[in-house]
């Protein structure tokens, strides 16, 4: 196992932690952490878009001249896709994007993208990350004393939400607050909180996850 820096808000060590293998000797292949990524992102897609073919669009009900003698191409109405105002070749409808992805497929893609932040050295450890009261300036300050340059993206992990820490941090445009996955007794409460994806980590280019929530992760995902 590696162990890893705990430092508190002023980002002075208070402590090490010893990162189990959970996440330590979680190594998915590419393409695990590629589905669910890809998965995540068409599963964000409506699928409304709606476009109408020729039988919806209003009118032309009957031909707009004689078959013949006219000198024109015949034509049968004047809501066909040529015509303007007519129906469209090929009309969009309704669809479901959604992409399936099992459960231990895609906690494996989340660990393994922990890992490899935590091999980078862009994973950052805090005592915890707590505010009395939201306030941007704090959450800047936590951000500098770690290191971390708030005009990339950041990802914060939050052992369970916190409303005056997510406030503190929703005014910074690079950072991304979520929580750490809830157990399967968590209920209700563990339904208002957005737990982090394989795909937060991802694009994040540091993260800054709470020394509970690190501990949170290792015992839920522990099997």
């Amino acid at each position: 196992m590696s162990s890893i820096e705990i430092k508190d808000k002023s980002g002075k060590k208070v402590g090490t932690h010893e990162v189990s293998k959970v996440i330590a000797e979680a190594n998915p292949s590419i393409s695990t952490v590629h589905r669910a990524v890809v998965a995540e992102e068409a599963n964000k897609r409506q699928g409304t878009q709606k476009t109408k073919t020729r039988s919806e669009v209003r009118g032309g009900g009957r031909k707009p001249y004689k078959q013949k003698k006219t000198g024109n191409a015949r034509q049968g109405s004047i809501r066909s896709p040529h015509y303007a105002h007519g129906g469209m070749a090929l009309a969009l409808s309704p669809r479901d994007y959604d992409k399936k992805v099992n459960k231990k497929e895609r906690r494996a893609a989340i660990l393994g993208a922990l890992n490899q932040k935590l091999q980078a050295g862009d994973l950052s450890v805090a005592d915890a990350i707590l505010f009395a009261e939201p306030k941007t300036k704090m959450a800047l300050e936590v951000l500098k004393a770690f290191g971390l340059d708030n005009t990339r993206r950041v990802l914060v992990i939050l052992p369970t939400y916190d409303e005056q820490t997510y406030k503190s941090f929703r005014n910074i445009p690079s950072v991304t607050v979520r929580t750490a996955p809830a157990s399967s007794a968590g209920g209700a409460e563990a339904a208002k909180t957005s737990a982090f994806s394989a795909r937060d980590v991802m694009v994040a280019h540091k993260v800054l996850i709470a020394k509970e929530a690190l501990a949170k992760i290792e015992e839920v995902w522990a099997k």
